[in-house]
């Protein structure tokens, strides 16, 4: 049995994408535009199901053009594919039920291993054998989050990549439970628009899902001031003029929730953008690795875990950073 430790590298990226794009790829050549249309559009991640005979050099192509995109194989039934989806680049590999004989060829070899399993007894086999994440699907079919956060109340550590049924409706319910480390889904990467050669429509819908996941939206502005009497008239006239309460801090002063005046002058030559997300991790990660952003060390909480961070890069004058929601 495998010791339990930090999570594989490879489902730690996984983690922080937070969508895996589930795709059937029907023809080879179709895998070099479907992966610029993903990394593109925000998810450089994709499962290349083995379900057609292109699967491998699906996976071949993307991997030889895009080196840092984390592809992997779904639908694995044996060490046979396996060994093909390896050999073509995969990064990982899930199958959508327990097979025991294939996770163990998986774990004899090293190779990241997501099963699918949809029982208790499933998670116990996979907690034998010291997995760290299990597929759950067909996810909405088998009782939704409902019955992931019923199965995993027993089993502290295992974690779940809920497949089947996820879409952008639901996807923020199964991201928001601790133990979902991110969300299989086909929305944006159907069958359909594959075959169509609909690229530009994949990268809107995929960068859709993005935007839907990190859910970026503003938290406040702050103003800076030369003094705290500068700082306390500003608010009083904000507050005044519109109704809004005043909440007085230790460096400045909120006028209702949306602006807050500092008593000195803060980050920015204008002061702060405040912007609250989701999921401060994943958006940190889409928007140092596909966006390009660079970022100043973060604020924890007290658990450790990022409350806030700045980007380096001054916007307008003003300083911009993330909030955890």
């Amino acid at each position: 049995m495998r010791k339990r430790g930090k999570m594989n590298a490879v489902l730690e990226q996984i983690s922080k994408i937070g969508i895996v794009p589930v795709v059937k790829i029907d023809r080879a050549e179709d895998a070099l535009p479907l992966a610029r249309a993903l990394c593109a559009g925000g998810l450089p991640c994709a499962e290349v199901t083995f379900r057609t005979g292109a699967a491998a050099e699906a996976i071949r192509i993307m991997t030889a053009n895009f080196p840092d995109m984390c592809v992997g194989a779904g639908t694995v039934l044996n060490a046979e594919q396996v060994d093909a989806a390896m050999e073509a680049g995969a990064k990982f590999i899930v199958s959508p039920g327990f097979n025991l004989r294939t996770v163990k060829y998986c774990m004899e070899k090293n190779i990241p291993v997501t099963p699918g399993i949809s029982s208790p007894s499933e998670i116990e086999q996979a907690i034998e054998l010291g997995l760290e994440v299990v597929k759950f699907f067909p996810a909405e079919q088998s009782g939704g989050l409902a019955k992931i956060k019923a199965m995993a109340a027993p089993y502290g550590n295992m974690k779940f990549m809920p497949t089947g049924g996820i879409n952008a409706k639901n996807l923020t319910s199964y991201l928001d439970f601790g133990k979902v480390i991110a969300c299989g889904g086909s929305w944006m990467v159907t069958g359909d628009l594959i075959n169509e050669g609909a690229w530009d429509r994949i990268e809107q819908l995929t960068r859709e899902a993005v935007q839907t996941m990190l859910g970026f939206e503003l938290a406040h502005i702050g103003v800076n001031s030369e003094s705290k009497e500068e700082a306390d008239r500003t608010v009083s006239r904000l507050a005044f003029l519109f109704g809004l309460p005043v909440k007085v801090g230790s460096g400045g002063s909120f006028a209702g929730t949306i602006v807050e005046v500092l008593n000195s002058h803060g980050r920015g030559s204008m002061g702060h953008i405040a912007i609250r997300t989701n999921y401060i991790e994943r958006a940190i990660n889409y928007m140092r690795t596909v966006l390009g952003a660079d970022f100043e060390e973060p604020i924890l909480r007290p658990d450790g875990k990022i409350n806030a961070i700045y980007l380096k890069e001054e916007i307008g004058g003003f300083a911009v950073h993330l909030l955890q929601k």
